[in-house]
């Protein structure tokens, strides 16, 4: 399987990092390696001084398919959930200044924490899904997917011209506003539509 990752796709967050809106969507892909067993914590990489958390909305493919219409890209994913986009925000900065690709700051081992997938059907108002990232109890983020630049139909219909969608495959879709470093005990719990589905500590 592989996770397909959508940067800038909320207004706000690409004011936030000082970026520019892009003119469609940027995709960036993590490996299997990348997902954290979720009977774990995160353990923060001896080589980065500055892990961010990128809190999104995860839809599950739940078949194979390319090159699909926006207008049919509702068929081909099942389930959804919250997971965080792991950062080093030093080493991308790093490597944004001499335009080198982002692989060692995104695509590092367990830098994609994903939720408890919930049924697509089960979502009542699929034109705007809330969810939410507390750290230590405190609400650090919040999202809306009706505030996302590219929805999920333009986003499968972007990422299937390029890569071949497979059941199991993941696509993170971009992160709100609000993201922000981790430090050493700190916990971490996703929400979805105010239902817990993440949760994990920091070391």
């Amino acid at each position: 399987m592989k996770i397909i990752c959508i940067g800038r796709n909320y207004v706000d967050h690409i004011k936030e990092l000082n970026n520019s809106i892009p003119d469609e969507p940027v995709l960036f892909l993590k490996p299997e390696t990348s997902l954290l067993n979720p009977r774990l914590p995160f353990f923060i990489p001896s080589w980065s001084k500055d892990i961010h958390y990128e809190t999104e909305l995860v839809l599950r493919i739940c078949k194979p398919g390319k090159n699909i219409e926006e207008k049919f890209a509702h068929r081909y994913f099942d389930q959804i959930s919250v997971g965080i986009d792991f950062t080093a925000r030093d080493v991308q900065t790093k490597l944004k200044e001499k335009g080198l690709p982002w692989e060692k700051a995104k695509a590092f081992d367990n830098a994609a924490a994903v939720g408890q997938f919930k049924d697509w059907s089960l979502i009542e108002n699929k034109d705007k899904i809330l969810f939410h990232l507390e750290k230590n109890g405190e609400t650090v983020q919040k999202g809306d997917s009706s505030l996302m630049i590219n929805n999920f139909g333009k986003i499968i219909e972007e990422a299937s011209k390029y890569f071949t969608l497979k059941k199991g495959d993941y696509i993170f879709t971009g992160t709100p506003v609000g993201v922000g470093p981790v430090k050493f005990n700190d916990k971490l719990e996703a929400f979805l539509e105010g239902e817990k589905v993440l949760s994990f500590n920091i070391k």
